[in-house]
């Protein structure tokens, strides 16, 4: 039987015929990996970019996209598009350090599995190295060319259309960016005088870095303001979206006053206006439909089993404290080791190494629990950013949310999540080393920012968590004292109104001084019982509830 060469090389791989189809066949599988690598980044965003657009579709105000002008729904839509990529670069911005984490912990579990061949470390850098390409051409030119493209109306004298508009944006974005370029090269002028000469000379080397730098410093500290409040903050919205329990809430009498005030405000609808002053129609709907989901919130709230009711706020709070505790000793940890260990400074990282050590000391628990961390800071940091009295009027709402405040949020939440890797990093939340431009940041290896910023935030944190909870404990010690002084009065009131059977109780009064027995109509009392726990009912008289009562039995 005839054999060929290339058979006989394949049979003996120590000939170098063999040797050289073996790197033939390691050279076709790095190209193949490749190629799958860059394929995987494309279905990751494009998965990203569908779930970006659906959520901004669902915050857009419909109005500015049904028009009767062709030209303004057109460039409604194009910078829909660009903000849709820009979220989508913020969510996946997010992703970068979970993703980063649980791939070396997947590679440190089956090493040699066949199926995570395309789970390397040059496939993480690469996806470190887009999102950082990404953020900057968003930050940069795509969100200010999107809000001049939504302001120009096109050059006067200049033909109406589209691509007028775009001229007049594109216009404008250069002066823009001309008027950062020097302000920055002033900046840098008066701080580091080399690295302004050489910014003139290699724009793209120096200058974006440098403006990208100072950038991620400043949602670094907005992170620093707005998560140790998000901290805080994050109890009230959870307990707010979950059904506490009956010791710590009254449903039925907060349902009973919203169903009053919905009544009210559905006949104030339907008459139009009163004897002396002329409604507000429209204001009045929409606190109409505002109460009426209220309603409807608490019906389903009143309807909760009694193991959510019992079991599913105390959890939660006690999750949500956990963590919080958890992200403070985490970060207490990390300055002792600042001040022990210098090499616990964030710091970059070319190549990174999967696979070869877990990056917590606990080992797959460990980054779950990192992962979970980072994931919770982020969403503090949301909660606490719309929060604060700056940016609350930034609050997007359902299908009324105007194009530049969508801008505006995209810009925000870009800010944020593009300084998340770092602002993990430098808390020692992960030990996870930063990739690529993230870590060529000029103020990472200072040792007195990193050890301040950590302090600031162990500090803010334990004073916002104190805070929150010693007033909650205030608030319901004082809602429980009411309750009981509101019992004992009626209790009280109960036993002096009551008249032996067979006697009649004889008091000289004068008869100027006579008061006409109370005489209500049943409908008149029917809500008495209802009255809520912000009214003092000691302030109510007593014939009045005593016929509230009475009225009730017949």
């Amino acid at each position: 039987m005839h054999v060929s060469s290339q058979s006989r090389s394949c049979a003996f791989p120590g000939v170098r015929g063999g040797l050289n189809l073996r790197c033939c066949a390691a050279v076709t599988l790095a190209a193949r990996l490749i190629g799958r690598g860059d394929k995987i980044c494309v279905l990751l965003f494009t998965c990203l970019y569908i779930v970006s657009y659906l959520i901004l579709t669902h915050f857009k105000k419909t109005a500015e996209f049904v028009t009767d002008d062709a030209e303004d729904a057109t460039v409604n839509k194009i910078v829909l598009w660009l903000c849709t990529f820009t979220l989508s670069v913020a969510v996946c911005a997010v992703l970068l350090l979970p993703i980063s984490i649980l791939s070396n912990e997947v590679l440190l579990t089956f090493p040699q599995s066949y199926y995570m061949q395309w789970l390397n470390g040059s496939l993480i850098h690469g996806l470190w190295n887009l999102v950082f390409l990404f953020s900057n051409l968003s930050l940069v030119f795509l969100m200010p060319f999107a809000y001049f493209f939504t302001e120009s109306e096109g050059f006067a004298g200049s033909k109406k259309g589209v691509m007028a508009r775009v001229y007049e944006a594109a216009v404008l974005l250069l002066l823009l960016a001309l008027l950062v370029l020097g302000i920055v090269w002033v900046a840098s002028a008066l701080l580091h005088d080399n690295l302004a000469r050489k910014s003139l000379y290699d724009l793209w080397e120096y200058y974006l870095p440098y403006l990208y730098s100072g950038i991620s410093l400043f949602g670094v500290l907005l992170l620093l303001l707005c998560t140790p409040f998000g901290l805080s903050r994050m109890f009230n919205v959870t307990g707010s979206l979950l059904v506490k329990p009956r010791l710590l809430e009254d449903v039925e009498d907060t349902l009973s006053c919203t169903t009053f005030e919905e009544e009210s405000l559905s006949r104030k609808l339907k008459c139009g206006s009163t004897c002396w002053v002329k409604l507000n129609m429209e204001a009045m709907k929409k606190e109409y439909l505002t109460v009426q989901s209220k309603r409807i919130a608490l019906e389903m709230r009143r309807k909760a089993s009694p193991w959510q009711r019992n079991l599913g706020y105390p959890l939660a709070m006690l999750m949500l404290l956990a963590l919080t505790v958890m992200c403070v000793l985490m970060v207490c940890f990390n300055v002792l080791e600042l001040l022990l260990d210098e090499t616990a400074l964030p710091r970059g990282m070319e190549d990174p190494h999967l696979g070869m050590a877990s990056f917590s000391m606990f080992g797959s628990l460990g980054a779950a629990v990192q992962v979970v961390l980072i994931l919770y800071l982020m969403v503090s940091s949301v909660v606490g950013f719309y929060s604060s009295p700056l940016f609350t009027g930034l609050l997007p709402r359902a299908q009324d949310t105007h194009l530049t405040e969508i801008i505006a949020n995209c810009v925000s939440l870009l800010i944020l999540s593009s300084a998340l890797p770092v602002f993990s990093r430098t808390l020692g939340i992960t030990r996870f080393d930063l990739l690529g431009d993230f870590g060529r940041y000029n103020w990472l290896g200072n040792f007195y920012i990193v050890f301040l910023y950590n302090m600031l935030f162990a500090g803010l944190t334990s004073a916002s968590l104190i805070k929150t909870v010693t007033w909650a404990v205030q608030r319901e010690l004082i809602r429980a004292f009411e309750r009981i002084q509101f019992v004992q009065e009626s209790v009280k009131g109960q036993e002096e109104s009551q008249v032996p059977l067979g006697t009649c109780r004889h008091t000289a009064l004068d008869p100027s001084q006579h008061t006409p027995p109370l005489t209500l109509h049943p409908t008149q009392t029917s809500g008495l019982h209802r009255l809520p726990l912000t009214v003092s009912r000691s302030t109510v008289p007593f014939r009045l509830l005593l016929a509230s009562g009475l009225s009730k039995i017949q």
